[in-house]
C-alpha cells in the first residue's frame, strides 16, 4: 500500500473510486481464500483484550522511546498509514476518535506478514493488532505489533476528509460524519447525557416512565396534521403519534399522578432549522401542581441537564459562544409583551378588526377564525426575535388552547406559557384542563373548525372524555423537543442533534 493518510489533498473522482473499489474487493477475496491471515475478511470474533481508550488513559505516564512490558490486543480502524521498507506506520481510531499508532515492523512481525500488510491494508479498514505498548521516539503511545489480522475490510475508500464535509455528506451518511468529525460523535454523546439527566431529574421527583402507543386510532393531544397508514390487521385507518398527551393524562387518572414518557412523534408539516416530521419529545404530568409548577420542574429540567453536559448552567455552543441557562427565568405575559411592542393595549377582548388591521399593517398574513391565532402570530412578529435570554411566555388566548384550563383570574385567557431560548420555542406547559364537561365542548369547537377544512384541529375523542369522567385530579403539564433542548445547548441545527434525521 502506497503512502497515505486520511486527508489526502485530493478528492477521489468517481472513476478513481470505482478503480479503488474494484482493488479493495480483489483484496477481499484474498483473504477469504484462506491463504493469508486466517479468518477471512471478515472474521467472527478477535481477541481483544483492551479497547485505545483505556489503553491511552492506562499508560499516559509512559515516558519517550519506553517500553511497558505488558501487551494488549485492540482493534481500531486505519485512519493514516506510512509503509518505509521494514517498518509500517498505521494510526488506528476507535469508535469514539481515540486513536493510537501501531507499529508493523519486519523483525516484529516477520517478512510475510509484512508484506501481506503492505498489500491487503488500506485507509478505513479496521484491523486487530496484538504487542507490546510502547512510546515511539517522538514520544508517540504506540503497539509494537507481534501480531495483526483483518478486522473488516473497506471496499470503499474513506472521502477526502482533509476538507470539511458537505452538510448533505454529514446528513445524508452520518456514519461518515462520526468517522471524520469530532463534533458530531460529541453530538451523540451528549445527547445520551440529556437523556440520562431527564430521568435522573424525573426520578429525584418521584415521577414514574411509562410507554404510550405510537399507533393511534384518533390522533390528538396537539394542533397538527398527523400521517395516516392502514392496519391491514383491523382494516382501519391508524394515526402516527403527533403527541403521547391524552394517553398520559389516562394514566393520571389511573393514579399514576406523576408520570412521563420520552417518545418519538411525527407531524405532517414543514421542515426547517427547527422542525422535523420526526422528533423526539418528553412529555411530563404531575398532579396537584399548575402551570407555575411544572415551569419550575422544565427549569430545573434543561438546567440539570446543561450541567450534565456542560458542568455548568454556562454552556458552550458549537461556534464558541457561551449561553448562560442559570438563575430564574423571566416570565412575561404573552398580551402585556404584544400591548407594549404596538403601542396599545391589547386584550382576549380586542375585536378581530383591530387584530387583522394590526396584521396587515406589520405584513402578516393570517387566514384563521379564531381571534387567539391573530394574537399568536403577532406576537411572534412583533415579540419572539427578542427573546434572547430563557423566558416563559405566559397566559395565551382561550380559543387556540383546547385542552388548557381558563385563567384563575384573567377571562378569555388560559394558563399556558411557552418557553423561548434563543428565539426559539422549546417547551410549553399548561395548568391542564380536567373538566370533562368543558373538555367536550372544547372538542366540539375543534370539531367544527376540522368540518370547516382545518387539518391540525383536533378531533373528539370519546375515550379519552370517558376517561376524564372518572375523575382526573387538577396537574400541570410541559411538554419539550429533546431535539430541541440539544439546539438550545449546542448551538447547533436540528438536523445536527437528530442522529439520522429524515432527508428527502
Amino acid at each position: 500500500m502506497a503512502d497515505t493518510q486520511i486527508d489526502a489533498a485530493t478528492e477521489p473522482t468517481a472513476e478513481e473510486i470505482s478503480e479503488q473499489k474494484a482493488v479493495r474487493l480483489a483484496k477481499r477475496d484474498r483473504l477469504n481464500d484462506g491463504a493469508e491471515l486466517g479468518g477471512g475478511a471478515y472474521p467472527v470474533s478477535l481477541p481483544v483484550t483492551a479497547t485505545i481508550p483505556e489503553v491511552r488513559d492506562r499508560f499516559i505516564g509512559l515516558g519517550v522511546d519506553e517500553q511497558s512490558g505488558e501487551r494488549v490486543g485492540l482493534a481500531g480502524r486505519v485512519v493514516f498509514s506510512r509503509n518505509t521498507g521494514k517498518l509500517c506506520f498505521a494510526t488506528l481510531q476507535s469508535g469514539d476518535g481515540s486513536r493510537i499508532q501501531a507499529m508493523v515492523s519486519l523483525a516484529s512481525v516477520g517478512e510475510e506478514s509484512l508484506k501481506a500488510w503492505k498489500e491487503l491494508v488500506d485507509l478505513g479498514d479496521h484491523v486487530f493488532v496484538e504487542g507490546e505498548v510502547i512510546t515511539s521516539r517522538r514520544g508517540e503511545l504506540s503497539i509494537m505489533v507481534s501480531e495483526w489480522r483483518i478486522a473488516a475490510k473497506a471496499v470503499l475508500p474513506l472521502p477526502n476528509l482533509h476538507n470539511e464535509l458537505s452538510e448533505e455528506t454529514r446528513v445524508r451518511s452520518r456514519y461518515l460524519d462520526l468517522i471524520a468529525r469530532e463534533q458530531a460523535r460529541r453530538n451523540v454523546l451528549d445527547r445520551a447525557k440529556v437523556n440520562a439527566s431527564l430521568r435522573a431529574t424525573f426520578a429525584g421527583r418521584g415521577f414514574i416512565e411509562v410507554e404510550t402507543p405510537m399507533l393511534q386510532v384518533m390522533h390528538g393531544g396537539a394542533s397538527a396534521r398527523p400521517f395516516v397508514t392502514h392496519s391491514n390487521a383491523f382494516d382501519t385507518e391508524l394515526y402516527l403519534r403527533i403527541a403521547p398527551e391524552l394517553y398520559l393524562k389516562r394514566a393520571v387518572v389511573g393514579g399514576i399522578e406523576r408520570v412521563f414518557e420520552i417518545n418519538r412523534n411525527f407531524r405532517n408539516e414543514g421542515a426547517d432549522s427547527t422542525h422535523s416530521p420526526e422528533f423526539a419529545m418528553l412529555e411530563a404530568y404531575q398532579a396537584y401542581t399548575d402551570y407555575h409548577g411544572i415551569a419550575d420542574l422544565t427549569q430545573q429540567l434543561i438546567q440539570d441537564a446543561a450541567v450534565a453536559v456542560s458542568g455548568s448552567h454556562v454552556v458552550a455552543w458549537a461556534d464558541g459562544t457561551e449561553y448562560d441557562l442559570g438563575g430564574d427565568w423571566a416570565r412575561i405575559s404573552m398580551y402585556d409583551s404584544l400591548s407594549e411592542a404596538v403601542g396599545e393595549q391589547i386584550t382576549p377582548e380586542t375585536p378581530m378588526a383591530r387584530l387583522k388591521e394590526l396584521a396587515d399593517a406589520a405584513g402578516i398574513e393570517v387566514d384563521h377564525p379564531l381571534p387567539g391565532k391573530y394574537v399568536e402570530e403577532l406576537w411572534e412578529h412583533h415579540v419572539k426575535a427578542h427573546l434572547v435570554a430563557p423566558t416563559f411566555v405566559m397566559d395565551f388566548p382561550l380559543d387556540t388552547s383546547p385542552l388548557v384550563r381558563w385563567h384563575r383570574s384573567i377571562p378569555g385567557v388560559v394558563e399556558k406559557w411557552d418557553l423561548y431560548i434563543r428565539g426559539f420555542e422549546l417547551a410549553t406547559g399548561y395548568s391542564e384542563l380536567v373538566d370533562p364537561v368543558v373538555q367536550r365542548e372544547r372538542f366540539v369547537e375543534q370539531a367544527k373548525l376540522a368540518a370547516g377544512g382545518d387539518p391540525e384541529a383536533m378531533r373528539l375523542d370519546e375515550e379519552f372524555l370517558r376517561a376524564l369522567e372518572f375523575g382526573m385530579p387538577p396537574s400541570g403539564g410541559m411538554g419539550m423537543g429533546i431535539d430541541r433542548l440539544l439546539m438550545a445547548i449546542t448551538g447547533l441545527g436540528i438536523r445536527e442533534t437528530i442522529l439520522f434525521p429524515l432527508v428527502k
